[in-house]
């Protein structure tokens, strides 16, 4: 025989009605959802803030209170929002190295421009064989 009720009311061993507003939420296969979702908040203050909600968004709402139940869970001081700092701290992190490595960049361009001056007009001197080794060159900065 196979059940057909929910995780709510497989949870609390009874029948689950046809109406069951848990029923489209928490399936019977996945136990877990439910009750850490339960752990949390409670299956009283669920019921009551499902029927509060539309029923277009009470797919989302069970999902979010999963998310926050799972963190609360993980970190029982700060949930959520301890992700999101740490989220916050990182995003900050990135920007500064970002920042650094624009401006190292920008530095870099500005002593290209100063160290290699344009080349005048003047032909590059060639050995007596034909044969061009660049050493003679002013601008040659090959020893730095």
């Amino acid at each position: 025989m196979t059940s057909t009720r929910c995780a709510v009311c497989k949870y609390f061993r009874r029948r689950c009605p046809p109406d069951c507003i848990f029923a489209p939420h928490f399936l019977n296969h996945n136990l877990q959802r439910f009750t850490c979702v339960h752990k949390i908040y409670g299956a009283s203050n669920i019921g009551k803030l499902l029927q509060d909600t539309p029923v277009l968004l009470r797919a989302d709402a069970v999902d979010s209170l999963y998310y926050e139940a799972k963190c609360r869970i993980r970190d029982p001081v700060y949930g959520c929002a301890g992700i999101i700092w740490s989220l916050h701290q990182q995003i900050q992190i990135a920007q500064r190295e970002l920042a650094q490595v624009q401006a190292e960049i920008a530095f870099l361009d500005a002593n290209v421009g100063v160290a290699d001056p344009t080349p005048s007009s003047v032909e590059p001197l060639v050995q007596e064989n034909g044969v061009e080794y660049g050493l003679d060159k002013p601008y040659d900065y090959w020893f730095y």
